[in-house]
Parts: C-alpha cells; sequence; structure tokens
C-alpha cells in the first residue's frame, strides 16, 4: 500500500550525497586533477556494482542451500547467476576508461594511496568468499601471508574491512559447497544416495560412460594416427589418447581425494556428466542451465582478473603495488589459480556425442508429474 508521501529523483537516488563523494584525501574534488575523481568515481562504481553481486549470490547460496530445493525456484537462480556474471562484464568495461590515463597522469596521484591497495576492497574478498575460494588457496600477499591483517588499519586495529570479511567468513555454507550438496543428491539412473545399493548404481552407470567415451576416443585416436605424418607423432598421439582415457577414469572415480571424500565427489561428478549428457529431459533442463550459468559467471570472473592485470601493466607496468604487492604478477597469478568450480570445467573434456550416450534407465523419473485437478 503506497505511503502517500512524495518524492522526487534527486532525493530517492541521493544525489547530492554520491556527487559529494569524490574528492579522496582533500576536502573537495575542485582540488583534484581529473584524472583522480575518474579514478576515484571508478572504483566507488565498482563498489556498488560488488554490492549488488553480493547481494545476488547469496540469495542463490541461499536457495540450494536448503535440504529439498525446489525446481521452481532454479529459473531464479539462474538468473541471479547469469546477473552476477552481467555485473562483473559490466566492471571489466570500465578498465577500458582507465586506461585513458597515462603513466605520468596516474603517477600524478599514486604517491596518495600508499599503502592503501585494491586488495583491501572487502566485498572483492567477500565475492570470492561466497564462492568458495578457501583461505588455503590464497596467493601470499606479504604480512606473514595473513590476508586478513592487510584489511586491517597500519597498526593492526580492526576495520570496517575487515570486520566484513570475517562475518563473511563465518557465513557459511559458500556457493560451491551448497551447490555440490545439490549435485550429491541429483538422482542417477533414478537412484539417489539414501537409496540401498546407490554407490553400485553410480558406479555401474560411469563404467558404461566410461565405456561409450573409450569407443569415441578409440575412433578419435586411430582417426589422427592415420592422418600422423611420421612415427614420432603417431607416439605422441596414441599416448595422448591413452592418457585422456585415463585421466576421465581417474577424475570420474575421485582418484584425486581423499578414500573417505571418494564417494562423494565421484557421485557429484557423476552428477555432471549426468545433467550434461541427458539435459533434454524435462527435470534435467533446469540443472543444466544453472552449471552452464556458473561456468559463465566463473569465465566473467577470470576475465575480470585478466583484463585488470593488463590495464596495471599498460598504465604503470610492472613495479611495485602500492600495498606491497609483487602488481601485476599478483594480478597474473590470481587469474590463473583462483579457481573454485574446476570439477564443471574439467567435466567438458569428457562429454560425447548424444548418439554415443548410454541408454538411459528410468527415464519417467526425469519427467514433470502432472498436478492432479482439484
Amino acid at each position: 500500500m503506497a505511503s502517500g508521501k512524495s518524492t522526487v529523483y534527486w532525493d530517492y537516488i541521493k544525489i547530492e550525497e554520491l556527487l559529494a563523494l569524490q574528492s579522496g584525501i582533500a576536502d573537495s574534488d575542485a582540488e583534484l586533477a581529473n584524472d583522480e575523481v575518474m579514478f576515484i568515481t571508478v572504483h566507488q562504481i565498482d563498489e556498488l556494482w560488488f554490492k549488488l553481486a553480493i547481494r545476488e549470490l547469496v540469495h542463490v547460496r541461499d536457495l540450494f542451500a536448503r535440504e529439498k530445493v525446489r525446481e521452481q525456484s532454479l529459473s531464479s537462480a539462474v538468473r541471479g547467476i547469469r546477473r552476477t556474471a552481467l555485473l562483473f562484464e559490466m566492471v571489466t568495461g570500465h578498465f577500458a576508461l582507465m586506461e585513458t590515463m597515462t603513466t605520468r597522469d596516474y603517477l600524478g596521484f599514486r604517491d596518495k594511496l600508499s599503502p592503501a591497495s585494491g586488495f583491501q576492497s572487502a566485498q572483492l574478498r567477500e565475492i570470492e568468499i561466497l564462492l568458495g575460494l578457501r583461505i588455503e588457496e590464497r596467493l601470499p600477499l606479504g604480512h606473514d601471508n595473513d590476508y586478513l591483517r592487510a584489511l586491517r588499519y597500519p597498526d593492526g586495529r580492526e576495520s570496517p574491512a575487515s570486520r566484513r570479511v570475517e562475518a563473511r567468513l563465518s557465513d557459511s555454507p559458500s556457493l560451491h559447497e551448497a551447490i555440490g550438496e545439490w549435485l550429491y543428491r541429483t538422482p542417477i539412473q533414478g537412484s539417489t544416495p539414501e537409496l540401498p545399493g546407490d554407490e553400485e548404481e553410480v558406479v555401474r552407470f560411469l563404467e558404461r560412460y566410461l565405456a561409450a567415451q573409450a569407443l569415441e576416443l578409440e575412433d578419435a585416436r586411430v582417426q589422427a594416427i592415420a592422418a600422423a605424418p611420421g612415427e614420432a607423432d603417431r607416439k605422441r598421439l596414441d599416448q595422448r589418447y591413452h592418457q585422456e582415457q585415463a585421466n576421465a577414469r581417474a577424475f570420474l572415480m575421485a582418484d584425486d581425494a581423499t578414500p573417505e571424500q571418494r564417494r562423494r565427489w565421484s557421485r557429484i561428478r557423476a552428477a555432471l556428466v549426468f545433467i550434461e549428457s541427458y539435459r533434454e529431459l524435462p527435470l534435467l533442463a533446469w540443472p543444466r542451465e544453472v552449471l552452464d550459468a556458473i561456468v559463465e559467471l566463473e569465465q566473467a570472473f577470470v576475465i575480470f582478473r585478466q583484463r585488470h592485470a593488463r590495464m596495471v601493466e599498460r598504465v604503470v607496468g610492472r613495479r611495485t603495488g602500492t600495498g606491497g604487492s609483487a602488481g601485476v604478477d599478483y594480478l597474473d597469478q590470481t587469474a590463473l589459480r583462483y579457481r573454485v568450480f574446476r570439477d564443471l570445467w574439467a567435466v567438458r573434456t569428457l562429454l560425447i556425442q548424444r548418439s554415443a550416450l548410454p541408454p538411459l534407465e528410468r527415464p519417467e523419473a526425469y519427467h514433470f508429474i502432472a498436478a492432479d485437478d482439484d
């Protein structure tokens, strides 16, 4: 119900308050060069995009953190994930604007930033935590490798940034964990984890799938070797195709997991293959959209990191960062190593043609059930 209170655009959007925030450490932005005002404004806009991204990720995470994820909620989850990917595309686009600064332009105010660093963006750290990046996966930044210390004031006191990140660390599960739990419960050939014989059913599915994949790889191997120009090339190709087959088995059987984790990881990976392979079935169509949207999101995040590194290199080269980091080298490493949903990417190497798939058992389990008429 409307309150009856009238408003105007500038009050609703808080225009005057927003326009008074671009002065940095000066009393007024009138004292600053246009390059510095642009630098501040772009980063403020980025933080607003990050705020929206966090809201979307929390919403999506909460949908998947439920004990039972309703099929009707998956379309909302996909929209939230894809909106977050688009948000990162928007942030990435800002780097072109930053590149309108010359090196000398930036050096004119760079000293004001020290020892501040873009690493101190608490919201970006929150996004990484929400996605599922673990502390032990983080690159050393200095400060005895304690990235939380970098978020405190120089004298070690708590800051708004450190409190925000520490609160997010206690906010579990991550999206990666919630998605993993959801995937673990995926019916495979109609079987679910709580049913007797589920482990055997999953292994049987994987063995049939691996056999089908082996046949497809063998056809490709024979064709590649036949076209190879020499014996050395034929040996190299033979080894490569056999290694690909061995890697597929090791991945799906979760040879990289501990004995306690193996069944769980294998079932999750089986679910990824199952959803991707039989995505035309009504009850698998939206799950497959979820997986594709997550890959789209992580791709957007990786491109954001890569584009950030190239912008920094173009403007200031490979000098040490204002916060003491390795600068461009550090940014390049984050783009390479900060990957959360690795299994979703890895499974693409294993997928085979639709015509080569093993026959689906109990297809009726994956069709919508019509509601009874009242």
